[in-house]
């Protein structure tokens, strides 16, 4: 907290009145003895505080530290070794993405030329390719009772 010089100035103004003129400096050389113990009195608990407290919990925390360092060593070699992952992963992303463009580009073109040429012959030539597996689909299977048995399974008609 920091005071301005009007708040100084308004403070001594109260001592003043409260005080009175007579006995302010008596009272300026009480305040600064009080100010001289506290300070003392302060740096005696931080002292004792750090012989007593902060110094034993440094002693005891400093093998911890040495064992950690080799885990923190280990963990920073992790992270390089995930940026370097990363990194390569993203490369690849990159190259692969670049190729497809680039199939995609002259498969179209050959695509709008027909269309330009013949725009009805492109599309009655494909009619057929997605029909053509389902009469194969059907002699796989069983031949049903209603059809006429095949060539070998005849009987011939010369033996009566």
């Amino acid at each position: 907290m920091k005071l301005g010089f009007g708040e100084i100035l308004i403070i001594f103004v109260v001592i003043l009145f409260i005080v009175g003129p007579d006995k302010i400096p008596s009272f300026a050389k009480k305040i600064g003895e009080g100010l001289k113990a506290f300070k003392s009195a302060t740096s005696d608990v931080t002292k004792e505080l750090k012989e007593n407290v902060v110094d034993p919990l440094n002693e005891a925390s400093a093998p911890l530290r040495e064992a950690m360092e080799p885990l923190e060593d280990m963990k920073n070699e992790i992270n390089k070794s995930v940026t370097d992952i990363k990194k390569e992963v993203a490369g690849l992303n990159t190259l692969s993405k670049a190729p497809k463009a680039q199939d995609k580009a002259p498969a179209e073109a050959p695509a709008a030329e027909e269309t330009a040429e013949a725009p009805k012959a492109a599309p009655a030539a494909e009619e057929p390719v997605p029909e053509a597996p389902a009469p194969q689909a059907e002699a796989d299977e069983a031949p049903d009772a209603d059809e006429a048995p095949a060539a070998d399974e005849v009987p011939a008609a010369d033996e009566t």
